[in-house]
């Protein structure tokens, strides 16, 4: 049986098959208004494998230039990042266990070929919010560790469907994609797979 660091949480299957489809429409929509780009990453300019947008209030970015950050609008269009589905707000409701609303999806799209090194999500002020994430399409193998490099880490496949929550002890656990596993979901019409990141980024007014 697979442990997980405390405070990680996977619930495979949790949202239904006629729930991602009407999620993936929606994601479609939030596309359409902040299009798909390619990241970059800080001081060395390479970029990365996944495409990504965001939406909601803040959306985190990268480039060369001024790094890991977030901001109201979109990098490429100047737009302002649309809202953040409701059936998105829904999942975070129910499982953040945090009384107040994310500011941020990042949306991330993996082809057959992408992947995402380990790496921790420190760039928020509220590390008392977790972070929800939900997957959609293929499956991939997903890798988490502990709070440092060190004591090793765990690999497990994350479906379409299912949802991951990194908070209290595993807030700051180090975690990434391995591979995607290609045509393992019909969802997506041509393959890959999407994953929606909820972060709370500023801490609440008292």
């Amino acid at each position: 049986m697979l442990v997980l660091p405390k405070g990680v949480r996977h619930m495979p299957g949790y949202l239904s098959r006629t729930e991602q489809e009407a999620l993936v429409e929606e994601i479609r929509r939030v596309v359409q208004a902040a299009p798909l780009y390619v990241p970059a990453m800080p001081r060395t300019g390479k970029e990365m494998s996944v495409r990504m947008t965001n939406c909601g209030t803040l959306g985190w970015v990268t480039d060369r230039e001024r790094g890991y950050r977030y901001q109201p609008m979109h990098p490429v269009t100047g737009e302002p990042w649309p809202p953040v589905p409701e059936a998105l707000i829904k999942v975070w409701c129910e499982v953040s266990a945090y009384s107040h609303a994310p500011e941020a999806c990042l949306v991330n799209f993996y082809s057959s070929e992408a992947k995402m090194g380990l790496h921790q999500d420190r760039d928020e002020q509220d590390f008392a919010a977790p972070v929800v994430s939900v997957s959609l399409g293929d499956d991939c193998l997903f890798r988490v560790g502990h709070t440092t490099r060190e004591g090793g880490t765990k690999s497990f496949r994350l479906k379409s469907g299912d949802v991951v929550v990194l908070g209290g002890e595993g807030r700051l656990c180090f975690h990434g994609v391995d591979r995607i596993y290609p045509a393992t979901s019909a969802l997506l019409r041509s393959g890959g797979r999407i994953n929606l990141t909820l972060r709370r980024v500023t801490v609440p007014a008292s």
